[in-house]
């Protein structure tokens, strides 16, 4: 008698006459096409293929993998959304800075003048 289940056994809902519960389907696809407008654009690309092979996971019942990579896909998301809002940041100081700077410095030229 063999008391390990094969693996076309494991894949099935109903083990041992007991019954798995489904979990939630957690892809976090809105998240990753959200941080595809954040100018991090090679990590959000690699958070939104993630994303997209967790819901393929999901979809083939290989709920441990689709858990496993949402949760990469959601760090992968955090992440570029976070540098996203940095270069946003930065971009923003230099441009109100220089623009600044420069205006004044064109006034003062035009006044001597």
């Amino acid at each position: 008698m063999n008391t390990k289940p094969s693996l076309q056994e494991s894949s099935d809902l109903v083990t041992n006459g007991e019954a798995q519960e489904i979990p939630p389907r957690r892809s976090y696809l809105w998240l990753t096409m959200f941080t595809c407008f954040c100018p991090a654009w090679p990590i959000n690309i690699v958070a939104l293929v993630f994303s997209v092979l967790a819901q393929k996971s999901y979809d083939e019942q290989d709920y441990d993998g689709s858990k496993r990579l949402g949760r990469k896909a959601l760090h992968l998301g955090i992440v570029s959304f976070v540098i996203g809002l940095v270069i946003i940041t930065a971009y923003i100081i230099v441009h109100f800075t220089t623009v600044r700077t420069h205006r004044i410095h064109n006034s003062k030229i035009f006044t001597e003048e």
